[in-house]
């Protein structure tokens, strides 16, 4: 699934308005989130998550749309059924905009600052059987081996789920088993808390992000969608 499970929609209240950049209480939030992960402590910030976090996430989203497609908005809370965890809240906020199942561009804030992804992040037999079909293919798995070595050598941490033996079927000294690997791929830059955070200039830089990392969400997209 994607980064925070299956993203909600953002809500129609108004927050969609110009980008102005994200404050840096929005960091600071979540610092003293991640200190005090509780229902108590969340109850009587609600407005500022909702206007320091939520509100220029939901914005930043919006400016975007027009040419990554619609983004969805994380809720905050954790699903906690199933988890040893079970602090509530999530301690970051993310946007998600899918381009296939699972696939697609993504941008968060924490408590360390802004990150920007894309790539696969959920894949069903069906697509994972496609994924590993495509890499081993001396066409298509060496275009995934060179956008993906452009990524790395740009600053981005090639990342995801990976088997930690080589996949059935595939032999170990395949020329691309590290690629073979994965059960998801993605590539995330972490940005930090730089000034222009707080600024317009946040949006160029996501944007920036995103093209940078194109190739890869459309190859993946042709592929598993």
């Amino acid at each position: 699934m994607p980064p925070d499970g299956t993203p909600a929609p953002a809500d129609d209240d108004g927050e969609g308005g110009g980008f102005t950049g994200i404050p840096f209480a929005a960091l600071d939030f979540y610092e003293d989130l991640e200190a005090d992960n509780s229902r108590a402590w969340w109850q009587p910030r609600k407005d500022i998550y909702r206007d320091t976090v939520r509100a220029p996430m939901t914005a930043l989203a919006a400016a975007l749309e027009d040419e990554f497609g619609v983004a969805k908005v994380f809720r905050p809370y954790r699903d906690v059924r199933f988890s040893k965890d079970k602090t509530p809240y999530k301690t970051h906020q993310g946007v998600f905009t899918a381009t296939a199942p699972g696939t697609g561009y993504y941008v968060a804030i924490d408590a360390a600052g802004l990150s920007t992804a894309g790539g696969c992040y959920s894949l069903t037999s069906d697509q994972l059987a496609r994924l590993r079909s495509a890499i081993d293919d001396d066409v298509r798995g060496v275009e995934l081996e060179n956008i993906v070595a452009r990524l790395a050598g740009a600053g981005f941490t090639i990342g995801g789920d990976r088997l930690k033996t080589h996949p059935r079927g595939y032999p170990a000294d395949h020329p691309r088993i590290g690629l073979l690997r994965h059960r998801s791929l993605t590539a995330r830059l972490e940005h930090g808390c730089p000034e222009w955070v707080q600024t317009p200039a946040a949006l160029d830089r996501v944007r920036e992000s995103w093209r940078a990392v194109t190739p890869l969400v459309e190859w993946l997209t042709q592929v598993v969608g």
